[in-house]
């Protein structure tokens, strides 16, 4: 197969990022992580992430532990409080990995293709 090692390296890489992806897949969750953005540094609270996604604190807290087990977000404890906040600083070079080897497979795979080549630098993403 022509591109065989190249899809090894992108199949590898999206394993390593399979429980990253599948947290951030649920639109409840993707919610959850836009208002905990908007939060800024000192996070939330439950009730306050409860309040704006208009859910249960049961279906919040379930959706919060999913995104906590895979890394995206902690919770820091403050007096009777506990704040959550968006910390993904471990996954950062794993995506990085992958956006690299995808990019050096569009690379490769455009190589041929200049106008194909010139859609992605419009876009911002120079695959040089």
């Amino acid at each position: 197969m022509k591109y065989q090692d190249e899809y090894m390296r992108i199949y590898e890489d999206f394993k390593t990022n399979s429980k990253f992806f599948q947290a951030i897949g649920n639109e409840t969750r993707q919610g959850i992580l836009l208002f905990l953005i908007a939060s800024g540094e000192k996070g939330a609270r439950v009730n306050e992430i409860t309040e704006n996604a208009h859910l249960s604190r049961p279906a919040v807290s379930h959706h919060l532990n999913v995104l906590k087990e895979a890394g995206i977000i902690h919770c820091r404890p403050e007096g009777t409080s506990h704040y959550y906040y968006i910390s993904i600083k471990d996954h950062l070079p794993h995506l990085y990995k992958l956006n690299k080897d995808v990019g050096e497979f569009l690379k490769e795979y455009y190589k041929n293709d200049p106008e194909e080549l010139a859609k992605f630098e419009e876009m911002g993403i120079p695959l040089d």
